[in-house]
């Protein structure tokens, strides 16, 4: 009779109870406009619930190639290199926004135009894969232009 009723109670038991929120949240995904055949750029914030994890890449269907990078000042010049990966802590979120650490998309094989959105995959090292939705926004608080910064000299830090 205890086993009937156990069985009774974990069959009331709403499957949904059972699913757990993924670790790592990505949101508020976004790009500016950008033309076919230019760079792009894609800024984002991940929050990790979880063990500690590292992104350590990106790809989106728009661009031929998508990589993580960091802008940096370097005796009042502005520069940009690229990362390997980021780390991700528990409870801490990670930011990627203007000036800072970004997803640089090369090589865009379509207009990003303000108001559409598109596909990026992040990777995890432990998490795998993530899609996020990047929306496109008109112009921005930092304008940067990526074409205009100092790529000579700039080390990539794997």
């Amino acid at each position: 009779m205890r086993r009937f009723i156990i069985a009774v109670t974990l069959a009331l038991i709403p499957v949904g109870a059972f699913a757990q929120q993924p670790a790592i949240q990505v949101e508020n995904a976004w790009s500016r406009g950008a033309a076919a055949g230019g760079t792009g750029v894609v800024y984002l914030t991940v929050t990790d619930s979880g063990a500690p994890d590292r992104l350590t890449g990106a790809a989106s269907p728009v661009a031929a190639s998508a990589a993580l990078h960091e802008s940096i000042n370097d005796n009042g010049i502005r520069k940009m290199r690229p990362v390997a990966s980021l780390p991700v802590e528990s409870g801490k979120t990670l930011k990627l926004s203007p000036g800072g650490y970004h997803i640089m998309l090369e090589g865009l094989k379509q207009a990003l135009t303000a108001g559409q959105s598109f596909p990026v995959t992040l990777s995890f090292e432990k998490a795998g894969p993530i899609v996020a939705t990047v929306s496109v926004r008109q112009g921005g608080a930092h304008t940067m232009d990526h074409g205009h910064m100092d790529m000579h000299g700039m080390m990539d830090m794997r």
